[in-house]
């Protein structure tokens, strides 16, 4: 609790201007030390981003939940710079690219540099060491967080360019929404059936997506975007999430799998604390999960952040015993804050400090033990 309440402290100084406007000089693309490499190489990492997630937002949901929250078990924190490569505020694609490739992108770009050239992500380049891949969100798969890791293309608005991307990888387990990018096209091409082709279950529902016991899978959970939890979504991140991991440890290689909890993010555009709240205690539920199964496994990496901070979150406010908070926002849309990083298991020592977010690439192919020129 002393670190989390020191990133507290630290984290206060970091929400500047919102003004979207203001222009950041491109940050250098770090590449990470010999001293930077880990005591001990994990044989899976699992890369679990809260999307809006800040400090604010995780103080929200302990207040609420009256009780500790799952990443609070994490025992290393970090400070990642999230600042994008045209914009000293950042969006998700730029984000996640950042995490996926090592590169600072502009705004909106999906797997590609500022000269809308395609990057290697890190979920190609693992699967030519063999190593399982898998992707798991609360919106549609070919949203801006999610696509980063599979997609190559110039706009995060290219859903169906997104979609037909993923017939271009050997990614394991995919889960999200969307499923109408793949089958309701202007091109008429049936990409669930291409994906079959290919070896893929398709599954439709959670109850469908738990029901695949082996092979790979393209699992959606929604048309569209899944709705929210005070819709009724119920537990199906955490769900998911056990369900992607359950097929992904087969391989012998080891996995990595990336987990967004995406709505948290879309709390903090609409300015409502219960909405962030909801979310963020669903996404932590999933955390609890996740470590549960990386203390029994022993083997496994995981990673907590966000790709930024959302709605310029404040507390000013609220009642710890009856679980309420008074929230406050600056903006509908992100801040520049830096964002905290949890790491738990074998090499989550090197995740402590302060970096960019492109670092955290460097540091995940640092624990596999790859290399890349």
């Amino acid at each position: 609790m002393k670190s989390i309440y020191l990133l507290l402290i630290v984290g206060s100084y970091g929400f500047g201007s919102c003004n979207q406007d203001v222009k950041s000089e491109e940050p250098e693309n770090t590449i990470e030390t010999p001293e930077q490499q880990p005591k001990v190489k994990p044989k899976n990492i699992i890369f679990m981003i809260g999307d809006g997630m800040g400090l604010t937002q995780i103080t929200a949901g302990m207040i609420a939940k009256k009780d500790n929250l799952n990443l609070e078990r994490c025992p290393i924190i970090g400070l990642s710079k999230t600042e994008s490569a045209d914009n000293i505020i950042t969006d998700s694609a730029a984000g996640a690219t950042a995490f996926s490739t090592g590169v600072k992108t502009y705004n909106g770009a999906i797997g590609v540099g500022t000269d809308t050239l395609p990057l290697k992500n890190i979920i190609e380049i693992v699967e030519t060491h063999n190593i399982a891949t898998g992707l798991v969100a609360t919106a549609s798969i070919t949203h801006a967080t999610p696509a980063s890791f599979i997609a190559h293309q110039k706009s995060r608005f290219m859903d169906q360019e997104i979609a037909a991307d993923f017939l271009n990888t050997d990614i394991d387990v995919f889960i999200g929404g969307g499923k109408t990018h793949f089958t309701q096209r202007e091109d008429q091409q049936n990409l669930l059936k291409q994906l079959e082709e290919k070896g893929y279950h398709i599954a439709t529902g959670i109850e469908e997506v738990e029901a695949v016991g082996d092979g790979k899978l393209a699992g959606f959970i929604a048309d569209d975007h899944p709705v929210k939890m005070s819709e009724g979504r119920g537990d199906v991140l955490t769900r998911a999430t056990k369900a992607a991991i359950n097929l992904l440890v087969m391989g012998d290689k080891g996995f990595f799998l990336m987990v967004e909890g995406s709505q948290i993010d879309w709390g903090g555009h609409a300015n409502e604390s219960d909405y962030i709240i909801s979310e963020m205690i669903d996404f932590d539920n999933t955390i609890g999960a996740v470590l549960d199964f990386a203390e029994k496994n022993g083997e496994t990496l995981v990673i907590i952040t966000a790709d930024h901070e959302t709605g310029g979150y404040a507390i000013n406010g609220g009642d710890r015993a009856a679980g309420t908070v008074d929230g406050a926002f600056t903006t509908d849309y992100h801040t520049a804050t830096m964002v905290p990083v949890f790491a738990f298991g074998p090499g989550a020592e090197i995740f402590s400090g302060i970096y960019q977010n492109t670092a955290i690439f460097n540091k995940m192919l640092a624990s596999y033990g790859i290399s890349i020129e």
